[in-house]
């Protein structure tokens, strides 16, 4: 049954990253338009103005029924009649930061752009491509979108991979107090990831990490990618640390202040 799960796990990645694909590169053909910045400019949803627009990705939506947040005096006001795709994932809505370049960005702030994009998708009408960064003359796609949807891609694969772990080593649970130091400990909810096992505290390490953080391992389930029970479970993983004098299949383990 893990084995299916592990599986089943591995499929709902693979979906969830053909997903992001098709969101990525859906088009707005055959209605597209293609406006300039200027254009763009124009629909900031003023008085004597044409209409109420912005532009994420370099993809232009009617945003009118959301008036109240994105018009004139609204909270996110300063998206509208631009590009800012900068701001939706630092949350700077400063004129520094209402920008269309994503340079430098981290996998989660791209992961909450894709989120964006994802909300307009399915939230407001799109209109056209805004000649720029993102889409040439033609209404092509330009090389840094091409960047900036690979990286996104990438960020989801880390995203699901990440997921996977999580289900195999749940997080501990912790308390700390000045009297005891730190307590570590794992029960069947742990980490959030209900499960019919509890699992003992164990220092994950990975390449790349600065630190360890603690999991919770099973200690007699069949180990990951094994289809029989064994005697240790995944405590062989060279990538797991017992806790210096902890008992190696205590469920809490104290760390002294």
């Amino acid at each position: 049954e893990r084995r299916g799960a592990a599986m089943w796990r591995g499929a709902a990645a693979g979906l969830l990253c053909l997903a992001a694909a098709c969101l990525l590169r859906r088009g707005f053909e055959p209605r597209a338009r293609l406006l300039s910045a200027a254009e763009l400019r124009r629909y900031r949803g003023a008085p004597g103005e044409p209409g109420l627009y912005l532009a994420l990705l370099g993809r232009v939506f009617d945003v009118e029924r959301g008036r109240k947040h994105y018009g004139p005096g609204g909270a996110y006001s300063g998206l509208a009649g631009r590009d800012a795709t900068r701001a939706f994932a630092s949350g700077d809505f400063t004129p520094a930061g209402l920008v269309d370049n994503v340079s430098g960005l981290s996998p989660p702030e791209l992961l909450s752009i894709h989120s964006w994009l994802s909300f307009y998708n399915n939230n407001y009408e799109p209109v056209g491509k805004l000649v720029g960064r993102f889409y040439d003359e033609n209404g092509a796609p330009t090389e840094a979108l091409r960047e900036v949807e690979a990286a996104i891609e990438e960020a989801l694969q880390l995203q699901a991979e990440s997921e996977q772990e999580k289900q195999q080593y749940p997080p501990c649970n912790s308390e700390w107090s000045s009297a005891k130091g730190t307590r570590f400990w794992c029960s069947r909810q742990s980490g959030g990831v209900q499960r019919d096992w509890a699992g003992v505290p164990r220092q994950l390490f990975r390449p790349g990490w600065r630190s360890s953080r603690c999991v919770c391992v099973r200690s007699s389930a069949p180990a990951r990618g094994q289809p029989h029970p064994s005697d240790t479970g995944d405590l062989r993983d060279p990538h797991l640390q017992r806790y210096e004098g902890c008992h190696p299949l205590a469920e809490q383990c104290f760390l002294p202040t």
